[in-house]
């Protein structure tokens, strides 16, 4: 089969179509044939060699990608699923050497599947678990209350939509940020206020829930300089790591998506909140295999609304 890796570490342009053995599914294992990845930052990390020491285990090519959608090939042993071959499935991938979303056949455990949103295309539907767990978990461990606030910075790129969106559907108030250029997209994912972003957004954050909010989702990770806006005892959700004291009680969590890796309920409930119009699937714009180190490109300049998609 092909993927997408690296052999060497660098830029953009050490991506390359390789070919790997075709896996199988084994024991609670699904194979899925998969037709779209779409690219994260995280990925730019196995690429640059950023992640290097974990990945030295691993003779290469070095495979990224951790977002996949296609059709399910086979059923290994022993796996409890109402999937049937020939599903369409979007997954959830940890990558590990050249074990990555940019491969046209992944085996994955059958708890990081779950089916697509009725009438979504492969890139769509590829665009929803990654990100969408990664919010669904900062929430979850954020735990505010119905009718509590959170603000959510970085709110026009992909974890922070995400936040605006289940944090609506979650009965909270959502103050988030947005450039002038983005205020629009913003307000349409739901934000019941829309502060500028940047320096100082904490205290614009402050304006508008003077006591500080209950929790607060950093997607711009700006870290402490965004502790002010929240309240005593409040919460913070970091999506980088970070080991600071937090001041005034404020509980902080570090949300590492490994931990929804093979929780299928919620991923599966994604796909329903898709289907509900709660969630939406934004895609900029899609790349053949051969083209993926522009996608890179692209991504590293900054900018991108919506994302970059992979097709395989």
């Amino acid at each position: 089969m092909h993927a997408v890796g690296v052999n060497s570490f660098g830029g953009p342009d050490a991506l390359e179509v390789v070919e790997l053995p075709d896996p199988v599914a084994g024991p609670g294992q699904l194979l899925v044939r998969v037709h779209a990845a779409t690219v994260n930052p995280t990925d730019t990390y196995v690429r640059n060699g950023a992640r290097a020491e974990h990945q030295r285990k691993d003779p290469p090519p070095y495979v990224p990608g951790m977002d996949a959608a296609g059709v399910v090939e086979e059923i290994g042993d022993g796996v409890d699923t109402d999937l049937q071959v020939g599903d369409h499935v979007m997954a959830i991938v940890l990558p590990d050497g050249a074990h990555g979303a940019y491969s046209q056949r992944l085996a994955l455990p059958a708890g990081s599947v779950a089916r697509s949103p009725a009438g979504s295309s492969f890139a769509e539907a590829s665009t929803v678990p990654m990100n969408g767990l990664t919010a669904r978990l900062a929430l979850d461990l954020l735990d505010v209350p119905v009718g509590g606030t959170v603000a959510v910075t970085g709110a026009a790129g992909a974890f922070g939509g995400y936040c605006v969106q289940l944090a609506r559907a979650d009965g909270l108030r959502v103050i988030a940020d947005a450039s002038e250029a983005d205020e629009a997209l913003v307000r349409d994912l739901g934000a019941d206020v829309v502060v500028r972003r940047g320096d100082g957004v904490a205290q614009r954050i402050l304006e508008h829930a003077p006591d500080g909010v209950d929790g607060l989702c950093d997607g711009s990770v700006q870290d402490e300089a965004l502790f002010p806006a929240i309240r005593d005892g409040g919460g913070f959700a970091a999506v980088r790591g970070l080991k600071v004291e937090a001041p005034r009680g404020i509980q902080l969590h570090q949300v590492w998506v490994r931990r929804y890796l093979e929780e299928q309920a919620e991923l599966d409930r994604l796909r329903q909140q898709v289907e509900d119009g709660l969630v939406t699937m934004r895609v900029a714009q899609t790349f053949p295999m051969a083209q993926a180190g522009e996608a890179h490109r692209l991504l590293e300049a900054g900018g991108i609304r919506g994302r970059l998609v992979i097709e395989l």
